[in-house]
């Protein structure tokens, strides 16, 4: 049996839930999943031009395995590009630094419940709700 997979530590969650091509509605397109970790490496080693290392001690994973899921997420995000499919950016083994919610009416990122401030179309809507985007957290036997 395969040892579980350890939570990869994220900063904070994408600013949106993926990307489609231009041009063409998304349903009637194929997506493509790019897992939040996955997200988190690309980020780190070219965003934030972190070295391999320095990206995997941040995500609390060895350089191995930080370049796997670095190859993965390149080759996720290639296919994406040329054969025209759409990017979900959703999903994996990975955690929060900290806490991460994002309004259900504005969509905005609010780190923390208590820091959220409506905003006018909060306001308008009357909308308090708030989706929880930190991942379950199971015992590991």
């Amino acid at each position: 049996m395969a040892r579980p997979e350890k939570n990869r530590k994220i900063c904070e969650p994408p600013l949106m839930k993926g990307f489609k091509p231009f041009g063409m509605p998304l349903c009637k397109m194929e997506t493509i999943r790019l897992t939040l970790e996955e997200y988190e490496s690309t980020r780190l080693v070219n965003y934030e031009m972190l070295s391999q290392e320095q990206a995997a001690e941040q995500m609390n994973v060895s350089r191995p395995t930080l370049t796997r899921v670095y190859n993965k997420a390149l080759k996720t995000i290639t296919k994406a590009f040329v054969e025209g499919k759409a990017i979900l950016i959703e999903g994996g083994s990975y955690q929060f630094e900290k806490e991460w919610f994002r309004c259900k009416k504005c969509y905005k990122l609010i780190e923390g419940a208590e820091n959220h401030i409506k905003c006018t179309d909060c306001k308008m809507y009357g909308s308090t709700e708030l989706i929880n985007l930190n991942p379950a957290i199971t015992e590991q036997i």
